[in-house]
């Protein structure tokens, strides 16, 4: 699909979207209400039925309507959804970070089966497609004998950069297999990326909040960061990295333009544009960690940042790790620029990725299960961020605060300004429940009454009842005051 028919198909499943949210929000349309058919809408009003679907499909994850088998869409009983978190207010100062060790105590409860795992970003094994890749592993290791235990040296298996290069031009891109890089992950990626531009003592424009890994990444770099303030659904705010630019001696900018983790934000093409432009004029490199945008429950894929780079100063980095299969710990980076140097400490790093996983991923991607493995994936995931809010809604005190991500699967929730959400993540784990508490996400560790929800368990049981029992825990803290 060329440019101009993606964006047309954009506007008009935007119309959709709003025109009937708007019907909703008038009482036009009203609880229990039958809205009009897929085919009906889309003969009216001169639209595909697909973008009927994708429009209905994102006022479900909204919790505006909801489907009804054999019957069609109907208008959901009206629930009080909380506010949405004001925009992030990081002071633009350059600090060095410290996360690590609160770090290493969310990933240690994540550990525990017997937890209640609100806590490290994992998708639950329910929804990966284990029996499939097991199948193909088996083939893989019958047809080509001695092959998967072989080194494979940078930049990596060439099928599979091949087709991670066909799936560019989902993201606006046109990379082809030698644009690309394979790696243990995205964190590797990230970090040879890094170190690829920048050297310890160098200052990294970041998002705050941020994805405690990629902190993690800067502080054993011995690099510092400017934490650059975020709004909860657009991401980055572009007049705050222009400030921090000419306030300091910015080497790299690192993001997450779709569904970032934690906020879940995604950041309109406008901004993705001016935010490239900006940059490539002071010669700063942009670092773009994309691993949930593939999760994305509207009807296209968001494009990266990378779509608007001419100058090869974006390094866009992503994994399969979020939709396949997380231990197989495969991943990979475009460079740009940068490609050659990123090869190098690759291969100092680690030689080269893991050849079997590699070769098993090409295989389910070729055989086209992708897709349909990722529609089911992303209704899980939009279903159970309607769960959980309404979980929170319904055991959190009033004035709690919810993000609403259009993608991923990730809630950042603001609680009263009284919890501190530290003493929240000790008391939850005595009770075997781990949440991400909100100064992990900070490179001075603030948001100290803020806390992560991973929403990717499809255990709807367990989810209600470890949300009753946060909730317990903050009352109890509050009282406590």
């Amino acid at each position: 699909m060329n440019e101009t028919a993606a964006s047309n198909e954009n506007y008009l499943y935007d119309r959709v979207v709003s025109r009937i949210s708007r019907l909703i929000e008038q009482g036009t349309l009203r609880p229990g209400d039958r809205v009009p058919s897929i085919r009906k809408l889309s003969s009216n009003d001169g639209v595909s039925v697909s973008t009927v679907l994708q429009a209905y499909l994102v006022l479900e994850s909204k919790g505006l309507i909801e489907a009804k088998p054999q019957s069609g869409f109907y208008v959901r009983p009206r629930r009080d959804l909380p506010a949405e978190p004001k925009p992030s207010q990081p002071p633009p100062t350059v600090t060095r970070v410290g996360v690590s060790q609160l770090v290493s105590q969310i990933i240690g409860a994540a550990r525990n089966p017997q937890m209640i795992n609100f806590g490290a970003a994992t998708p639950s094994t329910d929804l990966l497609p284990v029996k499939r890749l097991n199948r193909i592993l088996a083939m893989l290791a019958h047809r080509y004998d001695a092959v998967g235990i072989n080194y494979d040296f940078p930049p990596g298996y060439e099928p599979l950069r091949r087709q991670i290069a066909k799936r560019s031009l989902e993201w606006g891109c046109s990379l082809t297999s030698a644009d690309l890089v394979t790696t243990n992950g995205a964190m590797e990626a990230i970090n040879l990326c890094i170190r690829a531009v920048a050297k310890p003592g160098d200052i990294i424009a970041i998002e705050s909040p941020m994805f405690y890994g990629t902190l993690q990444v800067i502080e054993s770099l011995g690099m510092k960061a400017v934490e650059i303030p975020m709004h909860p659904r657009d991401g980055i705010i572009l007049d705050a990295v222009e400030s921090a630019i000419k306030r300091h001696r910015i080497k790299a900018c690192v993001i997450s333009s779709n569904f970032s983790n934690p906020l879940g934000s995604c950041m309109p093409d406008k901004n993705k544009r001016e935010l490239v432009e900006l940059l490539s004029r002071r010669e700063i490199p942009l670092i773009e960690d994309d691993i949930y945008g593939d999760l994305c429950f509207g009807p296209l894929r968001p494009k990266v940042t990378k779509a608007y780079d001419k100058a090869g100063l974006v390094l866009l980095c992503s994994s399969f790790s979020k939709t396949i299969a997380p231990g197989y710990r495969v991943g990979w980076a475009a460079p740009g620029q940068f490609r050659t140097r990123v090869e190098s400490l690759k291969f100092m790093s680690s030689m080269g990725t893991a050849t079997l996983p590699q070769m098993a991923i090409t295989e389910f991607l070729e055989s086209g299960g992708y897709d349909r493995h990722l529609r089911r994936m992303k209704k899980s995931f939009a279903d159970q961020m309607q769960l959980v809010t309404a979980g929170i809604s319904q055991f959190f005190p009033k004035g709690t605060k919810v993000t609403r991500p259009l993608g991923g699967f990730l809630l950042w929730v603001e609680l009263p300004q009284s919890v501190d959400s530290l003493k929240l993540h000790e008391m939850a784990l005595r009770e075997k429940i781990s949440i991400a508490p909100g100064p992990a996400f900070s490179a001075k560790q603030r948001y100290r009454n803020f806390i992560r929800l991973n929403c990717g368990q499809v255990k709807a049981d367990n989810v209600e009842r470890g949300l009753a029992a946060l909730g317990r825990l903050i009352a109890k803290l509050r009282s406590s005051k």
